[in-house]
C-alpha cells in the first residue's frame, strides 16, 4: 500500500519542505557570482569621480606633488621632471615632522604617473601617502604653470 495514503482513503498532508535542492541553487549562484565579481571591477574606467563635499583638510606642511593631465610634476609648486622626482622627494622628506606626501591629480591623469610618485616616495623614505580627494582644476594648473614661468 503506498505510505502517502491513510486507512480511510485520504491523502497524507505533506508538512516537512526539503530544502536541499534550494540550499544547491543558492550556492550554485553564490560561485557564479564570485567567478564574475572582479570583471565588475574593470569596467568603471569611464567613471569620472565626483567632486568630495566633506573630508579631512590636508596640512599645508606635507610634501605635495602635483600631476597636470599633461604628466608635468610639481613639488610643492616647482615644476619637476619625472627621472629627479626621487631627488626632490628625497631632499625634502629630512625636514619634514610626518614622513607624509600629498598627491595632487586631475581627474584625467593616469594611473601610471601617480604609481611613479609612489614609487619615488618609497623610495624617498615617506611613510604614508594621501591622494588628494579632489583633482586639480584647471585654474590651480594655469597657477602652476605661470609659477614654473617666473621661477
Amino acid at each position: 500500500m503506498n505510505s502517502n495514503i491513510q486507512q480511510d482513503g485520504r491523502k497524507k498532508t505533506f508538512n516537512e519542505i526539503n530544502i536541499t535542492p534550494l540550499t544547491d541553487i543558492f550556492l550554485v549562484l553564490l560561485i557564479i557570482m564570485m567567478v564574475i565579481a572582479p570583471s565588475f571591477q574593470s569596467m568603471d574606467n569611464n567613471i569620472k569621480m565626483p567632486e568630495i563635499n566633506s573630508g579631512l583638510a590636508i596640512e599645508a606642511k606635507n610634501a605635495t606633488v602635483s600631476i597636470t593631465k599633461d604628466g608635468s610634476f610639481y613639488v610643492n609648486e616647482t615644476k619637476v621632471i619625472p627621472d629627479k622626482l626621487y631627488e626632490s622627494l628625497n631632499s625634502l622628506v629630512g625636514s619634514l615632522e610626518k614622513k607624509e606626501v600629498v598627491v595632487r591629480a586631475d581627474k584625467e591623469t593616469k594611473s601610471s604617473e601617480i604609481m611613479k610618485v609612489m614609487k619615488a616616495a618609497q623610495d624617498a623614505g615617506f611613510e604614508k601617502m594621501i591622494v588628494a580627494g579632489e583633482p586639480l582644476g584647471s585654474k590651480q594648473q594655469k597657477e602652476l604653470e605661470k609659477n614654473e614661468d617666473k621661477g
